[in-house]
């Protein structure tokens, strides 16, 4: 029983350790060098900002018209 307090107190004061200021480098500590071809470092904003091709948009476009497919020459049977 004696454990099960510990426990449940010492989840308790973890569970209020979460930082909910904004991230700021290091004092002391210069942002990371900007990437290859970049014309500026970016921002800690920036660098959080997931890309389009990290998180990309969904299409739910409908198919409206019924279209034959082209011949694909790759699409051979499999050889004897």
């Amino acid at each position: 029983m004696k454990r099960l307090v510990t426990g449940l107190g010492a989840a308790l004061l973890l569970s209020g350790c979460g930082a909910s200021s904004a991230l700021k480098p290091a004092e002391g500590q210069p942002l990371p060098v900007a990437p290859y071809g970049a014309k500026a470092t970016p921002t800690p904003t920036q660098l959080l900002t997931p890309s389009n091709q990290a998180r990309p948009e969904r299409s739910d476009e409908l198919l409206k018209n019924s279209q034959e497919r082209r011949g694909d020459e790759f699409d051979l049977p499999p050889p004897n």
